[in-house]
């Protein structure tokens, strides 16, 4: 099921406005299936892609959750069908339990109902893109409890075909440091090989990539404009040849 995306109220220091074209297009592009197409000649709503758009902040006022409201109206856009998952909005518990404890003498293991309906979510999507702010050089609590649950064994890792290998993945983190500095203190491999290859590789995602948005404390509207081509370059068809 789609569920409908909630823009964030604008930042109150930033201020910043998303662009009325795009709302236009967003809306637009939920009204397909209504009628099995909009006008254009889009995609039958059951044909279209979708993406799910995994949003890991505690405030809906932040940069962070502005991000997430950006890359939501691209997609629709695009012609996507938009799966918000705001994991503090929908109260996802990320504290690890024995009912969804990996069991590695048995893979076929039922996990809690509300984890089995996160991987639902993921099973729909054609595109994950987590949204997150770069804490300690790593995501937040809530994104990596939600890995750690969700992305269980038997179901994101531990058979021969990889159950999400056909998808494609984009990790959209922001951070405070500079740039420069960033990659001067050798953070920017290290974070990227942490979620590339740590994870959306490991479970069989080789489409991936990582975008840290950087000095997101200063950045102002800059950051919705890499956010932009961050998610144009993940759009842009594959070269031939």
């Amino acid at each position: 099921m789609t569920r409908a995306v909630t823009h964030p109220v604008a930042d109150p220091v930033l201020d910043l406005v998303t662009d009325p074209a795009l709302h236009r297009a967003d809306s637009a592009a939920r009204r397909a299936g209504e009628d099995g197409e909009v006008s254009g000649g889009a995609l039958p709503e059951s044909r279209r892609p979708q993406v799910l758009l995994v949003l890991a902040h505690p405030r809906s006022d932040s940069l962070t959750a502005q991000v997430a409201a950006r890359a939501a109206d691209r997609f629709a856009a695009a012609g996507y069908r938009v799966d918000l998952l705001d994991l503090h909005a929908e109260g996802f518990d990320p504290r690890m339990t024995p009912e969804d404890e990996p069991d590695w003498q048995h893979r076929d293991k039922t996990y809690s109902a509300d984890v089995r309906a996160h991987m639902r979510r993921i099973e729909a999507a054609d595109v994950i893109v987590p949204v997150f702010p770069l804490w300690w050089f790593g995501p937040p609590a809530v994104l990596k409890g939600w890995i750690d649950r969700v992305w269980n064994y038997g179901f994101a890792y531990g058979r021969s075909r990889p159950g999400l290998a056909a998808k494609r993945m984009l990790w959209l983190g922001l951070s405070s440091y500079p740039a420069a500095e960033f990659a001067e203190l050798g953070w920017d491999v290290t974070v990227t090989r942490l979620l590339k290859a740590g994870i959306s590789e490991f479970c069989g995602i080789t489409d991936a990539s990582v975008v840290l948005l950087h000095d997101s404390l200063a950045a102002g509207g800059r950051v919705l404009d890499e956010t932009d081509r961050a998610i144009g370059a993940l759009l842009a068809p594959a070269p031939v040849g």
